[in-house]
């Protein structure tokens, strides 16, 4: 694996490429060459909480005309799976992700959620290596390009969540509670609950798109339509 290149394509030079290996490693070859170090999800966790961050100070100083519900309908956009795989694609992430035998030979290297987690999980690399100021240096000019293309995405979870804050006394949470299939075609089950309640349930081949589809379902079952 060509490190030195990718650190090229992103325009970031890493101090501990150990960061940068644990980004671009998918589970699928940590198990299968038994590695000590961490596949990429606890980076893609952190990368997707700094992206958030970013996205939110770049439309709280540049999108003052919005009011926050706007706002957070396009920082959304700009986290959903559909915009994380045009950023990765634009810098033909998927060259460089270690995959298992298993993944690489089923079309993981443009398998949508392998793609999204792996981004996000560079942001994080990023921003463990070289600080918040570095991570903004990568990853603004996408925000600033999604932004700009007014992305439309459904957004069911931020809908919901609107909806149930007006009474601060409801709570909602999203519980893993199955997973299934092998590593190339994972399906995550997720439920929503207000309070102790099921909501929805959802199925999708990445955590955010089952939360999204219990979402959905959570308002449906409330009467309001999609």
């Amino acid at each position: 694996m060509n490190f030195t290149e990718f650190e090229g394509v992103i325009g970031y030079q890493f101090k501990n490429r150990i960061y940068l290996e644990t980004a671009l490693t998918h589970s699928s070859y940590a198990n299968e060459k038994q590695l000590s170090r961490d596949c990429n999800e606890r980076l893609e966790f952190l990368g997707d909480s700094v992206l958030g961050v970013i996205t939110a100070e770049y439309f709280y100083h540049n999108l003052n005309h919005l009011p926050e519900g706007e706002m957070t309908k396009k920082r959304a956009a700009c986290a959903c799976e559909k915009s994380l795989v045009s950023f990765a694609k634009k810098i033909n992430l998927g060259k460089y992700i270690l995959l298992g035998r298993g993944e690489e030979h089923t079309g993981g290297r443009n398998r949508a959620s392998i793609l999204a987690d792996a981004f996000e999980a560079v942001i994080g690399a990023i921003y463990l290596d070289g600080g918040l100021e570095n991570a903004r240096k990568f990853v603004l000019d996408f925000v600033k390009e999604a932004a700009a293309k007014q992305l439309s995405f459904k957004d069911y979870k931020t809908e919901l969540q609107e909806i149930i804050q007006k009474n601060p006394a409801e709570h909602l949470t999203y519980v893993l509670v199955g997973e299934s299939g092998p590593d190339h075609d994972k399906r995550f089950e997720v439920e929503v609950r207000l309070n102790s309640n099921v909501m929805g349930c959802g199925i999708g081949r990445s955590k955010k798109l089952a939360e999204q589809e219990a979402a959905r379902q959570a308002l449906e079952l409330m009467g309001i339509k999609s």
